[in-house]
């Protein structure tokens, strides 16, 4: 049996083109046209995200301190007057007192803010919050513990700011 040369054969018949499936080309070049739009716009709402939170970032860094700031100015203004009433007046023991206020009220301050005082004199010494400037020998002191201070340190939550330097006990 033999075929016609002009019969459609079924691979002929596979790759013709119906009206519905030629009407759903445009469609789908539409949505491919909608969903790269959709993407571009998506893409560029991502960029605005991502430098708009890093201005915002930058502006929190350059103004971090604020809040210190302004607690610190009022301790500022003491001073200040401390320095005033010394001019006119000889009483010590007044000028003392007010100096003892002013750094309880830093040390205060500083406490509000997280920071908190490294403990020395007594203590064993601590190669990550001490820095020993010193060995002495003293007697009934066991070697490795601290028995002076030489400036207090500082810790800022679980961070040092400032080691404290510190004399440490020695063996005889």
């Amino acid at each position: 049996m033999t075929v016609p040369e002009d019969a459609p054969r079924p691979d002929d018949e596979a790759l013709a083109e119906t009206p519905a499936e030629a009407a759903a080309e445009p469609e789908a070049g539409s949505e491919v046209a909608e969903l790269q739009d959709r993407l571009l716009r998506l893409q560029a709402e991502l960029d605005n995200y991502r430098k708009r939170s890093r201005r915002e970032y930058d502006e929190a860094q350059r103004y971090r301190e604020i809040d210190l700031l302004r607690d610190l100015l009022p301790v500022l203004d003491n001073v200040q007057r401390a320095i005033e009433a010394a001019d006119k007046t000889d009483d010590v023991e007044s000028l003392r007192a007010g100096f003892r206020m002013t750094a309880s009220q830093i040390e205060k301050l500083l406490g509000s803010h997280g920071c908190q005082d490294i403990p020395t004199d007594g203590s064993p010494f601590d190669p990550t919050v001490h820095d020993a400037i010193q060995q002495q020998a003293v007697p009934g002191v066991a070697a490795g513990t601290i028995v002076g201070t030489a400036s207090r340190g500082f810790t800022l939550h679980d961070r040092v700011v400032r080691p404290a330097q510190v004399i440490v006990a020695k063996e005889d």
